[in-house]
């Protein structure tokens, strides 16, 4: 039984008239028969989970530089925390869960090594050519750079994972968009033959992957922050939002470890967004009338969102953790060191293409001055921070090999 038919059948299920029907799917870019085992979504989501940018999420930046510790999250880590919130929160709405999990666990594909230090390093070395963005990257990712299968280059994901990945945070053109900039050209045209609708919101499941994601990431940061020695159980006390919920958790739990107090606190949080995050989304959904999928996609706003004050005390939240730990000085100076390694390794390889180890300096070659720069952004981009300053040292350290499996 597919996932969509076992919501039909719940009709506890709140939402399940606005839910995405593996079933009813609208296909893939390159026709394939379907699965005897799967559903359209759970195919989807299993070709995520086995794709290479998936595996090298390990050892890619989140907040903290992945080798300077072991006790913080990665990028793969909290992907994997953003994918079971937005399941669960999925599967609690009467949504599809499945394709919840797959947008959820495709939405940082496209970051480079060194988190946002490493993206806007590349963002300023592609200036002249549109700049870069995560998001399109992981669309390029999905569509082009992943090779595993002989008929077709990327994943091939369906129609629905392919809109969610592209617009779990909003429309990326026209009126309502939410994107800093516009899709670049080679996406645009692959949106207008593929029918994928930039101008319009995602479906309700990836609207809820992209919030699971915020969740996910307030809360583990704080998490992290505290546990890298950035500020103490005392500065989150008067933290906005988390403070009340870590206060709670003390009178509850005097005595116990102040490690295991954050971590109580930060449940204790979760949950709390989630309660709100779905009591919104059910008032949204019933205030507006939408009375299926389509109709979630034209809708004026997203459907899924914080309450007003939720949302008020998630951005005084966010506003305490930009001061206090995304600006904070050991940040910082991971920060600069990280912008200073993808910049000198992107000039290093847009000049010197022939030190770009096969095939890639074949494409390279093969290329113009821009498609050239955009190939060296595909090779930087695809780096774990491990990789990024092994392939800096091996360009700028003359004691380094000039070569190895890393």
């Amino acid at each position: 039984m597919s996932s969509a038919a076992a919501i039909e059948q719940d009709a506890s299920a709140p939402l399940r008239h606005c839910a995405s029907d593996p079933a009813r799917s609208r296909g893939r870019f390159h026709p394939e028969a379907p699965s005897r085992t799967r559903t359209a979504f759970q195919r989807d989501r299993d070709r995520i989970v086995h794709a290479e940018a998936f595996r090298r999420l390990e050892s890619k930046t989140q907040v903290f530089v992945h080798h300077e510790g072991d006790r913080w999250r990665t990028r793969l880590t909290h992907t994997l925390e953003a994918a079971q919130i937005a399941r669960s929160l999925a599967r609690r709405l009467g949504l599809e869960p499945d394709l919840a999990e797959a947008v959820a666990l495709a939405h940082d594909l496209g970051h480079p090594p060194f988190g946002h230090a490493g993206e806007d390093a590349l963002n300023a070395a592609l200036a002249e050519d549109g700049g870069f963005d995560h998001n399109a990257q992981t669309m390029r990712i999905l569509l082009k750079l992943e090779r595993r299968y002989p008929r077709f280059d990327g994943l091939n994901l369906s129609w629905e994972a392919l809109e969610g990945a592209l617009k779990h945070n909003g429309p990326v053109s026209g009126p309502r968009a939410t994107a800093k900039a516009p899709p670049p050209p080679w996406l645009a045209a692959f949106c207008a033959e593929f029918d994928l609708r930039p101008d319009g919101f995602a479906s309700l499941e990836a609207q809820t992957a992209a919030l699971a994601d915020d969740i996910a990431y307030i809360n583990h940061d704080a998490e992290d922050g505290f546990r890298a020695g950035l500020y103490g159980v005392d500065d989150l006390a008067d933290a906005p939002l988390f403070g009340p919920t870590l206060r709670g958790a003390r009178h509850d739990h005097p005595d116990i470890a102040e490690d295991v107090l954050v971590a109580e606190a930060v449940r204790r949080l979760i949950g709390a967004m989630v309660d709100d995050l779905a009591a919104e989304t059910l008032r949204r959904v019933a205030a507006s009338g939408v009375e299926g999928a389509d109709d979630v996609r034209a809708a004026d706003a997203p459907m899924v969102a914080f309450s007003a004050p939720m949302a008020d005390d998630v951005a005084a939240l966010r506003a305490f953790q930009f001061d206090r730990m995304y600006r904070h000085f050991r940040v910082n100076r991971m920060a600069l060191k990280a912008r200073r390694v993808i910049a000198e390794l992107f000039d290093a390889f847009a000049e010197n293409s022939d030190c770009l180890p096969p095939p890639w300096r074949a494409t390279a070659e093969a290329a113009d001055g821009s498609g050239r720069r955009a190939v060296v952004a595909d090779y930087i981009a695809g780096m774990t921070d491990r990789l990024a300053l092994a392939e800096h040292a091996r360009l700028t350290d003359p004691r380094a090999r000039a070569w190895e499996l890393v």
